[in-house]
């Protein structure tokens, strides 16, 4: 399993040491410090039920994902102030741009 398939404060196992995902890319070891953790890193899961450690692949459509992108930027559209809004819109293009 990878790093960003795990929940913010899941626990795993990373080169024999067990670690708390602190951040999308970030670690805290639980003998104390935090650490990058490389996005190839194959990670093992602890107290996770094993329905949950399943990637799921193949599974996704492009109109799956724009349909959820869609309801994702209505409500961050709602969060961000005026000032915001032009890099929101932005960011929206980018992403879509990744479709084309």
């Amino acid at each position: 399993m990878k790093l960003q398939h795990l929940a913010i404060g899941a626990r795993f196992e990373y080169e024999g040491k067990t670690f708390v995902k602190t951040g999308p890319l970030t670690a805290s070891s639980e003998n104390g410090g935090q650490q990058i953790i490389p996005r190839y890193a194959v990670l093992k899961p602890l107290d996770t039920p094993a329905s949950e450690n399943k990637v799921i692949r193949g599974k996704l459509t492009e109109a799956t994902v724009r349909a959820a992108f869609d309801t994702f930027y209505r409500h961050c559209q709602r969060l961000v102030d005026e000032n915001g809004q032009a890099e929101l819109d932005a960011a929206r293009k980018r992403f879509l741009a990744t479709f084309d």
